[in-house]
């Protein structure tokens, strides 16, 4: 083939038409032309997230990967106050992360990577500590696993806690309702779902939450929401000087969801993933988490005994198809199929074809090196035997 098939979380296979607009015509970032741009990109990522009252939101573009943007919401909008991670994965870990960098009073739930929240113990810890921050990845991309928006956010609102959401791998295949969360502020990024390149993420967010982000004193330069929203709201551009192609891009990447459908996009990556599904599950492979608990983004598969993640990634490159391996503690024990970006029902076709081939390549060479497969050949005491018989049976 002439291209990689990008089976990951990110960066996916993008659009014909996202190739001609990161191309377009050079511009200043302090000229008109760049303020229409970003203005135009903010009312299609409104629409993207379905919000209804649309004049109570706002978000700001950051070049820089949804790391940049997770560290601009953790970095920006605790201050004083106290922040509790929610955390069940590597993404999770990375909140907490950055968290103790910039906030002093960091606490912390963590449950193993893959496994559920106990919502009831989530609770019970709002109610005996004085919260006012809590936040939480949607989809953790290490184990594939949705985590519950709704109700996280309801118990932090009724706890007068603000809520604050990684929807870096998420945003663009799963609903993210931020008014019946109560959400008030989410990152995500471009790469992933929205299917646009990598290099820009952005925070979307309550008016009233970024007007009380100035209370706060500013922890970063580059990172601080407060000048975003600052330079948004009375110029309609960026504080530092942006990769202007990449928004061009993201522009496009929301233009297709938009003309496509929302709904319909979404409806387009499950039924991807559950045609994955079917198909690996005829291949007798496993998957890591409950179905119920997965995202329609990507699949995590155990690897069958006999087979090292490593040569089934390797081969399965060599036919021009690229897959995640497992991190942390699923090192070694699973790979990761995504069903995002560009991608046909030939391409997910071909996939399984292909992955069929090189299982049965990698398990058959496994035998072979257990048992080696040899012609069978007869002992020396039954060669006389048997032509001595043959010889007596001639005319």
């Amino acid at each position: 083939m002439d291209k990689y098939l990008l089976f990951t979380p990110g960066p996916v296979n993008v659009a014909e038409n996202l190739r001609v607009a990161i191309s377009k015509e050079d511009i200043c970032h302090r000229e008109a032309d760049f303020d229409a741009l970003l203005a135009s990109i903010e009312q299609k990522l409104l629409s993207l997230f379905q919000i209804r009252r649309r004049g109570r939101y706002r978000a700001v573009v950051i070049t820089g990967s949804g790391t940049a943007a997770n560290e601009a919401m953790l970095s920006s909008v605790v201050g004083k106050g106290r922040i509790l991670i929610l955390s069940n994965g590597e993404f999770g870990e990375r909140l907490h992360k950055t968290s103790l960098i910039h906030n002093d009073r960091t606490h912390l739930i963590e449950v193993p990577w893959g496994e559920p929240f106990n919502l009831l113990e989530v609770e019970a810890y709002l109610m005996r500590h004085k919260i006012d921050v809590v936040a939480m990845v949607h989809h953790e991309t290490c184990s594939g696993m949705l985590n519950p928006l709704a109700q996280v956010g309801a118990m932090a609102k009724a706890q007068g806690a603000i809520f604050v959401v990684d929807g870096v791998s998420s945003v663009g295949a799963e609903m993210v309702d931020l008014e019946a969360c109560n959400i008030a502020f989410c990152s995500s990024s471009s790469s992933k779902a929205i299917g646009s390149y990598p290099g820009l993420s952005f925070v979307i967010g309550r008016k009233k939450q970024f007007r009380k982000l100035k209370a706060h004193k500013a922890n970063t330069t580059y990172l601080n929401l407060a000048t975003f929203y600052d330079f948004l709201k009375a110029r309609s551009q960026t504080p530092n000087t942006p990769a202007v192609p990449l928004f061009f891009a993201l522009e496009q990447a929301l233009t297709n969801i938009l003309r496509e459908g929302v709904s319909k996009r979404f409806a387009t990556i499950r039924a991807r993933a559950e045609q994955l599904r079917w198909g690996m599950r005829k291949l007798n492979l496993e998957f890591l988490i409950d179905e119920q608990d997965m995202c329609s983004v990507l699949t995590t598969v155990i690897v069958p005994p006999s087979v090292k993640v490593g040569d089934l990634r390797d081969r399965l490159r060599e036919k021009s198809i690229i897959i995640y391996e497992g991190k942390g503690c699923f090192q070694g024990k699973v790979f990761q199929v995504g069903n995002i970006g560009e991608m046909s029902k030939f391409d997910i076709k071909f996939f399984l074809q292909t992955l069929r081939e090189v299982l049965v390549t990698l398990q058959t060479e496994a035998a072979d090196l257990v048992v080696p497969i040899r012609p069978a050949e007869p002992s020396p005491a039954l060669i006389t035997p048997l032509c001595g018989a043959l010889a007596s049976t001639a005319p």
